[in-house]
């Protein structure tokens, strides 16, 4: 599935583009075409496309400013912050070669035009819609879009999604297995067993006991993208009520999807990341420091008290202690 999405904040637009949910581009108006890592030896080999692709970034601008000029007059919105957004694409069953295809505009968040791809009319998708979709049925802008996806679905996006559906297949359908890793903010804390690098998002991870899943006690996060196109995900693992000889009897499994192997981690305290000897490795840095400034200071106060007094007591001589003895004598 080839997914276009434009978004137009004030006077600047942004644009991506995604194949099965894997991020191949990213258009913006003021910065141009940034191409993903992942598609860069595809434009290599097609750099018509990458042509094609670029004069599409550049023209985002002239055609979203006008539409939503159009919408802030309609509405009666003379100022303010207005988002005018686009979802396009289409769908292709290798099998059947059917090729289906959508496009759906939304303002200012909420859903609002539809096109019909079989009557190439719009349908509105909330009251306040209504009044425009006449309008764009008529217009310019709203023939205009038609006018383009009668080509784009049938020649345009069905070329493109055969061509990268082919060229990323191997891409597509690599397995990468995660590293786990366990961790845990204070010793009260939840153990948090986290795999991340792994790919496909098709992946399971569960905290077991004694073999078997734990279907409570346990906090299961999302999966998450990685900024390589791998994913990440954690759970939780909540041990107020466990002693610490029952640990051995947990484990956290990782299991990806189409790969018979399983990842298993015991639950061992030495395994365990925490921020707790972080702290106290400063703790104990810490009172290094306070001992060795103190001993600093007993040694800068003694060496003061010590250069007093011997300032002020005289000096101690043979010949000038006989001689203030016979001062003090009054015999002599």
């Amino acid at each position: 599935m080839i997914s276009v999405v434009y978004k137009l904040l004030c006077l600047s637009c942004s644009a991506t583009l995604e194949v099965d949910e894997l991020l191949m581009g990213l258009c913006d108006s003021n910065k141009g075409l940034d191409v993903k890592d992942v598609a860069k030896s595809f434009f290599t080999k097609y750099p018509e496309r990458l042509e094609w692709y670029k004069q599409g970034c550049l023209n985002v601008l002239p055609i979203f400013k006008p539409r939503i000029n159009r919408l802030m007059r309609l509405y009666n919105q003379s100022e303010g912050v207005h988002v005018l957004q686009e979802v396009n694409g289409c769908e292709w069953d290798d099998e059947t070669e059917e090729v289906k295809g959508f496009v759906q505009f939304g303002y200012d968040g909420k859903d609002f035009l539809e096109l019909d791809l079989k009557t190439f009319t719009w349908i509105a998708l909330r009251p306040e819609a209504v009044i425009a979709k006449p309008i764009w049925d008529a217009s310019k802008v709203g023939v205009g879009v038609v006018d383009y996806y009668k080509t784009a679905f049938t020649l345009i996006y069905p070329e493109l999604l055969k061509k990268y559906a082919e060229y990323g297949r191997s891409f597509q359908l690599r397995t990468e297995l995660p590293s786990v890793s366990l961790l845990q903010k204070t010793p009260s804390s939840p153990v948090s067993c986290l795999a991340t690098g792994f790919y496909p998002h098709r992946a399971s991870l569960v905290w077991r006991k004694d073999g078997e899943e734990l279907p409570e006690e346990v906090d299961h996060g999302e999966i998450l993208p990685n900024h390589d196109g791998t994913f990440q995900m954690s759970v939780d693992l909540n041990l107020s009520s466990v002693t610490p000889e029952d640990w051995t009897r947990y484990d956290c499994v990782f299991q990806l999807y189409g790969v018979k192997e399983e990842i298993i981690t015991k639950l061992e305290k030495d395994r365990i990341r925490t921020n707790e000897v972080k702290s106290s490795n400063m703790t104990v840095l810490s009172t290094a420091a306070v001992v060795v400034l103190a001993l600093i200071l007993i040694g800068a106060a003694g060496f003061i008290v010590y250069n007093k007094k011997k300032a002020i007591s005289p000096p101690s001589s043979p010949d000038n202690s006989t001689e203030l003895s016979e001062q003090l004598n009054p015999e002599t």
